[in-house]
This record gives structure tokens, C-alpha cells and sequence, in this order.
């Protein structure tokens, strides 16, 4: 058995942080991670740095289009290969960081047998640590439906499908919500063609209308086929590649042959192997693990921070977990999530999707007075300059006040203007 004053289990965004701030206060630091491949956390290795490298090469690849589907394959291999480089240098980087602080990495699966000892498990030997504090950063992982045959090997999740090197010809989505829409929008950039099934009758009904047509105008003008009201009853083998049988929306039935299949039906937090009934830690109906403003979980030697509190899923609220938490092992323990002003954020499609607060059907519902700015793209001169003159942008106002609600950029360079709004907003301008 081995003590320590903390053990922190998951290497991500808010657990690196966190553990390499208490090993420069002199704690001693344990930190466990089940993969030697996830050193970072999600967003290095599995989310947002390498979705962001392979869909700035699929924008070369969509403005400079090779003739022949060889050399667009060649180019995709190397687009992945550059994604693999780029993930190992930032996985080492991480690692090395905290190892100079003196933090102990352990490689295993962690599961709790008391309220503040963990047992970890690294090929089939097990030790125990104890810890006077406990942080659980364990972040999420694909929802996967319960659809006979979805264990085909040519079935992938957001994860595993930017590991494929060689490029699909023909990519069919399961689902058509971010996640999906961002794969959709890569992969036929770099060639292929898609086809995304949708189980709902429309197209983003948590958006405004008049949003979700743009992007869906975009989308479809860029190759990518929907189809929607879509049950998928089966994956069957045809000679080799999967073959989607599913009910259309008139209830007839239906197939598709695919080279490769993405499962894009969300994720959800990532508690499973933790046994926390062990450590009297309660979970929420949605099964993400129950916490207060100060992120303290039922157990009050224990916290937990990112995904797996089942909030928002960026690294920035990760990141801002671990603000939080940090300032509850302060003397300062003024900062809570109920202090957490307004979060941004982005779908990095062709032409890139962002949003902050609220729309115009969720202020109405609301019962504000708004009122409604909206401006095409194809009016901005620098979009002209840019290429780039697809889409809308719309801002709700709150009309007794003048402040603003929400806004939502479906517009060139929307990443970086999103900001712009979020500071408006923080300081009720």
C-alpha cells in the first residue's frame, strides 16, 4: 500500500493541471491512467487536436482537389500520419511535464475499494493507494446503440476512425449531430462520399430554423447525403465491408453498402470500471458522476472535474473544473461553477458553426422580450476577400435592455468572433 496526499485518476485537461499545480505545493501526487496512449487527456490524442489537424488538411485537400481517388487516398494517409506525429510529440510533452514535477504515473485501471483507497491494476497485478483527497477526471466515452452487428470491424467510433489510414471511398454516419457533422464535413473534403442516417425527422431541431437550414444547405452542397427518420435495424458483412440495413421514414426497408461505418450517437461519462458505490459517490439519472457547485462529490474526500461530471464536453470547462477545484483547496473557495459566465463553442465544419447562450426559440421560451439581428455572410466584404461568403449570422437581443441573449455564427473565422461576443456578454455590454 502506498500513501499519497493525492491521487488523481484520469490524465486529462483538468487532472495534468491539477496534479502538476499540487506537486509544486509540495504534495505528493499520484496520478493513474489506464492507456499510455492517452497521456493528455482526450483532446490531445483522441479529440480536439487531431479532428482539428486531419480537418485543416481536408480544407487542402477540398480547395486543391487531386484528380484521381489514388492520390486522394495518398494524401489522407499522410494527413494521418501528420496527426499521428503530432499526438505523440504533445503526448510526450505531457508526460514529461509532469513527471519533472515529481508526480507518479501509474499505467492500469483504477477502481475504488474504500472511500479513499484505489486499487490499480496494470497486467493482472494490482496495489493498493490511499490518498487524504481524490480526483476523478475520467472523462467520457462513445454511447454505442444496441444495433445487431455493430461489432463489425469496419465500425468505428470518433476515436478509432482517425486512426484509419486508408480513406473510404464511401463513409455512412450514424447520427446527425455535431460529432457526426464534423466527421461528415472532414471526410468528404478529403474525397469520400457520405451518407448520414439520422433517426430524427429533421435536421438540428435543437437550432433555430433558419440556422439549421444554412448549415444543412452547406453541408449538402458540399456531396454530404442526408437521410432522416432513419431506424438502423442491422450491420451485416458483405464480403468484408459492412452493409447497413435500416427502415426509411415510410417505413420501407432499406440498405447501404459502406466501406467504413462511424457510430456518432454521443458520448457519456466514463465511470464504469470505477466501482464509486465502493466510495459512497452518487451518480446522476444520466449516470455522470453527482457533484456540487465546487465540483465535491457525495464522498467529501472526493471531487471529480470534465466529462464525467456530464456537462459540457470541451477541454476548456476541463480546464476551468480545475479552477474551480483549486480554489476550493484554497483559503480563496470563492470560485464556483455558479460564477461560470457565458461558455462559447464550435463545430469545425467547411464553414465553421459557433455559438454562445441562448437562441431565439430557447429565449422566447424563456419569456424575454427579444429582438432578432441577422446578417448574411455574402454581405460582408471580407468574406468576399476570404472566399468564404457562405452563411449567417444571427445575434437575440434582449429588447428591454439591450443586451445580448445569444448568438450563433455560421461564418468563416466564427472560432475567433465567438469570443468577441463572449466578452460583450461577461460584461453586459
Amino acid at each position: 500500500m502506498k500513501n499519497y496526499n493525492a491521487v488523481i485518476i484520469g490524465f486529462g485537461k483538468a487532472g495534468k493541471t491539477l496534479a502538476a499545480e499540487l506537486a509544486h505545493q509540495g504534495q505528493k501526487v499520484a496520478l493513474i491512467e489506464k492507456s499510455d496512449k492517452m497521456y493528455g487527456g482526450t483532446c490531445i490524442n483522441v479529440g480536439c487536436i487531431p479532428s482539428k489537424s486531419l480537418i485543416n488538411n481536408a480544407s487542402v485537400a477540398r480547395n486543391t482537389p487531386p484528380s484521381i481517388w489514388n492520390k486522394k487516398s495518398e494524401f489522407y494517409a499522410q494527413a494521418v500520419a501528420e496527426k499521428n506525429e503530432l499526438t505523440a510529440a504533445l503526448r510526450q510533452k505531457n508526460y514529461d511535464k509532469l513527471v519533472s514535477a515529481q508526480v507518479e504515473i501509474y499505467n492500469g485501471t483504477a477502481k475504488f475499494i474504500n472511500d479513499n483507497s484505489i486499487e490499480v491494476t496494470t497486467n493482472g497485478k494490482s496495489q493498493i493507494l490511499t490518498a487524504e483527497q481524490i480526483f476523478i477526471n475520467t472523462g467520457a466515452v462513445s454511447f454505442i446503440p444496441p444495433i445487431k452487428g455493430i461489432n463489425h470491424p469496419s465500425v468505428y467510433t470518433s476515436e478509432s476512425l482517425m486512426s484509419l489510414e486508408k480513406l473510404p471511398q464511401t463513409l455512412v454516419i450514424i447520427g446527425g449531430g455535431y460529432i457526426g457533422m464534423e466527421f461528415a464535413s472532414m471526410y468528404s473534403g478529403f474525397g469520400s462520399k457520405v451518407i448520414i442516417l439520422q433517426d430524427l425527422p429533421s435536421f438540428l431541431p435543437r437550432e433555430d430554423e433558419d440556422i439549421a437550414a444554412e448549415i444543412l444547405k452547406d453541408l449538402e452542397a458540399q456531396g454530404i447525403e442526408f437521410r432522416f427518420g432513419i431506424k438502423v435495424e442491422e450491420l451485416t458483412d458483405n464480403k468484408g465491408q459492412p452493409q447497413i440495413k435500416y427502415i426509411d421514414e415510410n417505413g420501407e426497408p432499406q440498405q447501404i453498402d459502406a466501406d467504413a461505418v462511424l457510430v456518432a450517437t454521443g458520448r457519456h461519462p466514463n465511470v464504469k470500471e470505477l466501482d464509486i458505490d465502493k466510495a459512497h459517490i452518487r451518480l446522476t439519472k444520466s449516470g455522470a458522476i453527482e457533484t456540487d457547485e465546487t465540483l465535491q462529490t457525495s464522498n467529501p474526500n472526493v471531487w471529480a472535474m470534465g466529462d464525467v461530471t456530464g456537462g459540457l464536453q470541451f477541454t476548456y470547462i476541463s480546464l476551468d473544473d480545475y479552477r474551480i477545484v483549486k480554489s476550493q483547496l484554497s483559503e480563496d473557495k470563492k470560485y464556483t461553477l455558479k460564477k461560470r459566465k457565458n461558455v462559447p463553442y464550435s463545430v469545425f465544419l467547411a464553414t465553421p458553426y459557433s455559438r454562445i447562450g441562448l437562441n431565439e426559440k430557447e429565449a422566447l421560451e424563456k419569456g424575454y422580450n427579444i429582438k432578432i439581428a441577422k446578417l448574411p455572410v455574402a454581405a460582408i466584404p471580407k468574406a468576399k476577400v476570404l472566399k468564404q461568403d457562405t452563411g449567417l449570422m444571427k445575434a437575440v437581443i434582449n429588447a428591454d435592455n439591450n443586451q445580448i441573449l445569444g448568438a450563433m455564427l455560421f461564418c468563416a473565422e466564427s472560432h475567433e468572433l465567438i469570443n468577441t461576443i463572449k466578452l460583450a456578454m461577461d460584461l453586459n455590454v
